[in-house]
């Protein structure tokens, strides 16, 4: 796949190729030069030019170099290269084969690096190296026979209900009115009662549901013998006009009462049938997703220059200050300057009790004022705000393609060509063993119209659809499909501590000097943590406030990562942290020593300070703080255990504290006095153990964990680097939704394993009853048209879970 640009090219594949990408993170000439050494040791590279000015790369190779390798050089000499994203509207794809051949057509265009196609939402997610024109995207699709449009980022295809001026399943009901008269006769029999209507109306009947009716299956068809390949429509289209053509050829030989113009129209009608039960299905699928979309009010009221006007959402800028009335919807993300009152979160957070929201206080788009007037000042609008990442990061899940679904992709691919093979050797299989080539024919068209390749292609989107989805609903965003298939094998859960298990707001229980008073330790703590925005920083802020106390200036402030800090105050050097960074520094604590034992054993996270005078650290004194444990947590624990995981703590609080919180909520592992580093290394060690492996986690200094662990889980209260380094993101900071991610992910991968069986077992049991002669066409076409309608009604039994967490909400269906 060679990487473009608008003025990239391929030379030719006989002289060589030409790749342009663009190189992130070079800052100097010695940058230039690293990366194109890197390039050039690649066997078949002739030429390399890096150009710091632009932050791009142009390479030259031999026909067999691809450029896959260049971008594993340029990230192994300590770079990266820049990816753009954007999704299409895929119209005409109707089962697997098709989602091959998209994907297969827009992977050749130069500059793609990925391409996902996801047949349920009718959706292309590609991945480009550097800049692609979206109309050579669409042609790479036209020239595979399917039409393609830019989506918006904030809205599904099938997002939103389409106006039309007929209803959908008019087609359907002109065919059944075409049909009914056909297979009267049928019915008939059953009954004992004998009447066929006249040839010649039969094919009156037939004609119009065979050629307009049917009109899109030949369309569908040609399109796909013109790009070499078939799919389910091809199948449908042969084998239907099998059946028509051979009654039309009988319609002129003498002596014949019997056609088979009811098998070909009822075999259209039902497949039309099917596929229009499979759209309505499939809408359903995006419940969750039209549900957030809704939550976004049109318009707002915003207060400019004494004045209070009503204006579209657009129009909002970050800044502005927006008045919400007491049951409106939020319309931005901001922060209270006025009033006070309840808001509504469920749709977002999924907490179903009102949350108390006051002056300074932040509040969500997309939630509902309940009782009070409220002034907002904007801080984010459009899609910054919280309620348009969720959105987003919704539709990035149910876009994805799922490991699962390699199986799939890899049967599809020959699917059509086999079943054309199997549909032939049934024909002359019967025409030459048995001579009655009517019957052979009709063996032949039942296989055509048995094979379902479409079901294949639904069996994994629409399960993740609807799991991603319904776990959106209650505060669980999954933001790839790997997290969500991995997930539901997890076996170890390690947690974070402070704000994770704990509430993350600890207070300053305790001042104990060694030396000087109180007012003094606290001071020298105050003037170090003071920018801090660490949980403990705040609480010694908050006792120093609330003491009303002047906090000295501190120079040289230098964050210690997992020991603590140290500053210059009235020019000598203080240490504020660990136990471990009092022993760095030579610091005798034994002073303290008993207090901060009994202090610990009470479950107190202590912090030393000493300050370094004429050359040498001496002991302060020490702070203890108090944080609570979450109400939820134990019960968390809890119902992990239920699910046979075990669980294992990781802190950086001393051994006693970090124990005694273990006791109390059962954890199996304790970890203490590790550094964020030693996070990751445990993490990588559990799954060298053998364990699948989830990291649970708040702050910075989790992201490394959080991407070393097979499953990422970060709180939404948390930092934002740490969601970004996460899988999953729960937007509450409840550990009981740890327990109802791992859950959900095993029901909906148990409704993918369950899908793939019954795609693989209407193929693998009706093609060969189908070739044996044992099906008709029309129970074959029945049989084909509601595999699909099966497979997604078995993925929408998803939407009825519900969380075990005693803070669920509950919604209706």
């Amino acid at each position: 796949m060679p990487v473009a640009t608008a003025e990239n090219r391929v030379i030719s594949e006989k002289s060589g190729r030409e790749y342009q990408f663009n190189i992130l993170g070079m800052t100097c000439a010695s940058c230039v030069a690293r990366v194109e050494k890197a390039l050039l040791a690649i066997p078949g590279v002739r030429t390399a030019g890096v150009n710091i000015a632009t932050d791009s790369a142009t390479v030259t190779t031999d026909a067999g170099v691809g450029v896959e390798p260049l971008m594993a050089a340029v990230r192994k000499a300590g770079y990266d290269v820049a990816t753009q994203e954007m999704g299409l509207a895929i119209k005409g794809m109707t089962c697997a084969s098709c989602v091959a051949r998209v994907e297969k057509a827009l992977a050749k265009v130069p500059g793609v690096r990925s391409v996902s196609v996801n047949l349920a939402t009718e959706q292309a997610r590609v991945q480009t190296h550097a800049p692609v024109a979206v109309a050579v995207l669409q042609q790479a699709i036209s020239q595979a026979g399917y039409e393609a449009t830019p989506v918006s980022d904030s809205v599904e295809p099938l997002a939103a209900t389409k106006k039309n001026a007929l209803p959908e399943w008019w087609p359907v009901a002109v065919a059944a009115v075409l049909t009914l008269p056909l297979a009267a006769p049928m019915v008939g029999m059953l009954f004992d009662v004998h009447w066929m209507l006249p040839g010649w109306a039969q094919w009156a009947l037939a004609t119009p549901v065979q050629f307009w009716l049917g009109a899109r299956f030949y369309r569908a068809g040609w399109r796909a013998v013109r790009a070499y390949t078939g799919n389910m429509d091809l199948l449908v289209a042969l084998g239907t006009s099998a059946a028509y053509g051979l009654s039309v050829y009988q319609l002129f030989q003498p002596g014949v009462q019997h056609f088979y113009f009811e098998a070909a129209a009822a075999v259209i009608t039902l497949v039309l049938l099917g596929k229009w039960l499979e759209t309505r299905a499939k809408r359903q699928t995006t419940d969750a997703l039209r549900a957030l979309n809704a939550l976004r009010p049109a318009r707002a009221r915003v207060r400019r220059n004494g004045e209070e006007l009503d204006v579209p959402l657009a129009s909002i800028q970050v800044g502005d200050h927006v008045v919400i009335r007491p049951g409106e919807r939020v319309p931005v993300d901001g922060v209270i300057r006025a009033g006070q009152s309840q808001v509504d979160e469920s749709l977002i957070t999924g907490e179903s009790v009102p949350v108390d929201k006051t002056l300074g206080a932040r509040v969500t788009a997309g939630s509902i004022n309940a009782d009070g007037l409220l002034v907002v000042e904007t801080l984010a609008v459009g899609a910054e705000t919280t309620l348009a990442r969720i959105i987003r990061m919704v539709e990035n899940a149910q876009a994805a393609k799922a490991p699962i679904q390699r199986l799939v992709d890899k049967v599809s691919a020959v699917f059509v060509p086999v079943v054309l093979v199997i549909a032939l050797a049934t024909l002359l299989g019967w025409g030459f063993f048995n001579g009655d080539w009517q019957q052979a024919l009709l063996n032949a068209v039942a296989v055509l119209v048995i094979a379902c390749p479409c079901a294949l292609g639904l069996a994994t989107p629409t399960a993740i659809m609807v799991g991603t989805g319904v776990a959106a609903r209650f505060g669980i965003l999954i933001k790839d499909a790997l997290a969500l298939e991995i997930a539901h094998a997890v076996n170890c859960v390690a947690f974070d501590k402070t704000g994770t298990l704990t509430v993350g707001r600890p207070a300053l229980i305790a001042l104990e000097p060694a030396s000087g008073t109180e007012t003094d330790l606290l001071q020298l703590a105050a003037a170090v943590q003071q920018g801090s925005e660490h949980p403990l920083a705040r609480a010694v802020m908050q006792a120093a406030a609330a003491r009303k106390m002047s906090v000295p200036p501190a120079v040289n402030v230098q964050a210690l990562p997992g020991r603590g800090m140290q500053a210059q105050i009235d020019g000598a050097v203080v240490y504020l942290g660990s136990g471990r960074l009092m022993q760095e520094k030579k610091v005798s604590i034994e002073s303290l020593a008993l207090s901060a034992r009994r202090l610990e054993s009470a479950g107190r996270t202590v912090s030393w300070l000493a300050r370094v005078v004429q050359g040498q650290a001496r002991l302060v004194g020490l702070l203890a703080f108090g944080d609570d444990v979450k109400t939820s947590a134990k019960q968390a624990i809890t119902r992990l255990h239920a699910q046979g995981v075990r669980t294992v703590m990781l802190t950086g609080d001393n051994p006693a504290s970090a124990q005694r919180v273990a006791s109390a909520l059962g954890i199996d592992v304790v970890k203490a006095e590790i550094l964020p580093s030693d996070k990751a290394d445990i993490v990588s060690q559990l799954k060298r153990d053998g364990a699948v492996v989830a990291m649970v986690g708040d702050g910075i200094n989790d992201a490394p964990a959080l991407a070393a662990a097979d499953v990422g889980i970060a709180m939404s209260t948390g930092t934002d680097v740490a969601m970004q380094a996460a899988g999953v993101t729960l937007m509450r900071g409840d550990p009981l939704l740890v327990a109802d991610t791992l859950d959900i992910s095993r029901r909906t991968y148990h409704k993918i394993r369950q899908n793939l069986f019954w795609a693989f077992i209407y193929n693998v049991v009706g093609i060969p009853l189908a070739a044996f002669g044992f099906l008709n066409p029309v129970i074959a076409g029945a049989a084909m048209a509601f595999s699909s309608v099966s497979v997604v009604s078995n993925a929408l039994l998803l939407r009825r879970w519900r969380p075990a967490g005693a803070a669920a909400v509950k919604h209706t269906d």
